[in-house]
């Protein structure tokens, strides 16, 4: 799906959800529901065209810095993909969950699922949860 004209449309995380096609709305809404139940501190809004939770500032060493969010959440045609912007101090956390969710694609932010029923919700909920404590006050 990526960024589209039904991107620039919507204002909220519902309206994103609700604009998204079956099966994939019923995912896309269940995972919003687990982030909200395990990171209520990370708030839901609209970055980039998807959905954000949280927010933190971030400086690099060449001194370009912003804001960007903790977690976020997109409906893509192929799959969903969760994003998790936070690391252990080594690696990315996304990475460090790999052997845990082995049919998802794993890249070093992005963790890529095609269907819900693939993944062990258990474990992305850990992975969301860690992802917030990475982040505290985000």
């Amino acid at each position: 799906m990526g960024a589209s004209a039904m991107d620039a449309e919507v204002k909220t995380p519902d309206e994103y959800i609700a604009a998204l096609p079956e099966p994939r709305r019923g995912e896309v809404r269940m995972l919003h529901e687990l982030i909200r139940r395990e990171a209520p501190e990370l708030e839901p809004h609209m970055e980039s065209g998807m959905v954000g939770y949280g927010t933190y500032h971030y400086r690099y060493d060449s001194g370009r810095e912003g804001d960007w969010f903790v977690v976020g959440l997109a409906g893509r045609r192929a799959y969903i993909s969760l994003y998790v912007s936070a690391s252990d101090g080594d690696r990315y956390l996304a990475e460090t969950y790999r052997d845990r969710l082995p049919k998802a694609d794993i890249g070093r932010s992005c963790v890529r699922i095609k269907r819900l029923t693939d993944v062990d919700l258990a474990t992305v909920a850990e992975l969301v949860r860690a992802a917030a404590a990475a982040h505290p006050g985000a």
